[in-house]
């Protein structure tokens, strides 16, 4: 009796260690399946942050953590944001040169060999009062809208600093180039970079003077510069506002390359000419037609 009772409590343990057994095996392939749903899920949500916004430019506050971190004052807390098959780049004009690289990471880890640090371009601004400066820009790729995201920086003085920075309040612009706040900022378009040709009219003066329709319209960096060329060699420099552009030649027709900060609508500029045996500042308007636009 006590044999079969040993025997009978042998065949219940080994039934229940079997059935632990597989309750373990579910149990991690359970949790298995979860990591993967969760993985998923956050792919998902990843896509659904790459894609919330429809390839274009935008107009977007930014915002850091400090208050000897921030864009030039002529911008107003803003950047302009560019969307391209779902990957966001935030190009902003800061206060000043005196930050000369950032990093999309943490300053420790810009620190490392191979880091690509982010390079300056140089931006023009125009304050209220109509004062020009030359100031450092950076493009930054942003990681989502409305999140604070790393972003290192080093000065002259060549030490790193971390900060923490935050995009949102994005605002489309038209496609085709809207206003730009600055007349001396450039629109941003949705064209590859490179040369194409685009009509412009000339309006104002003495009705006299003209320039070569179409003109050359230069797109570096997403932005519209247009190479102007007058009828004549009499032409010294031009101006928007009060910011003055020289000729890019020395021989024939004066030859001007202007930001185009709007297209399909008059952009007042000034022209200098010497024709008259002392200098004269004439004012003109340009009109760039945006639909007119070929590629070279």
């Amino acid at each position: 009796m006590k044999k079969k009772f040993g025997v009978l409590l042998c065949a219940v343990l080994t039934a229940v260690m079997m059935a632990g057994g597989c309750g373990t095996g579910n149990s991690s392939t359970d949790d298995e399946k979860s990591k993967e749903e969760t993985l998923s899920a956050e792919e998902s949500q990843s896509s659904e942050e790459k894609s919330s916004l429809e390839d274009g430019v935008y107009t977007v506050d930014f915002d850091t953590d400090s208050s000897m971190f921030h864009v030039s004052e002529a911008c107003d807390g803003k950047g302009t944001l560019t969307v391209t098959d779902g990957e966001m780049m935030l190009h902003i004009s800061l206060a000043s040169k005196n930050i000369t690289n950032l990093f999309p990471g943490l300053a420790e880890d810009a620190e490392k060999e191979g880091a690509e640090l982010l390079q300056p371009t140089i931006d023009t601004v125009t304050y209220s009062d109509g004062l020009s400066e030359e100031v450092y820009g950076f493009d930054v790729p942003v990681p989502a809208l409305d999140e604070e995201f790393d972003l290192a920086l080093i000065g002259t003085k060549g030490k790193w600093y971390d900060h923490k920075v935050s995009v949102s309040n994005p605002v489309k612009e038209e496609s085709n180039g809207g206003q730009a706040e600055n007349p001396n900022e450039p629109a941003s378009v949705e064209l590859e970079d490179g040369e194409y040709q685009i009509d412009v009219a000339l309006e104002g003066g003495s009705g006299r003077a003209s320039v070569s329709s179409p003109a050359v319209l230069i797109v570096k960096d997403g932005k519209a510069y247009a190479r102007i060329e007058w009828s004549s060699s009499n032409y010294d420099y031009m101006k928007i506002e009060s910011t003055t552009y020289d000729p890019v030649n020395t021989e024939g027709n004066s030859v001007f390359e202007l930001p185009v900060s709007v297209f399909d609508e008059a952009i007042p500029v000034i022209a200098d000419t010497v024709a008259m045996g002392t200098p004269h500042e004439i004012e003109y308007t340009l009109t760039f037609d945006y639909d007119s636009v070929e590629e070279e």
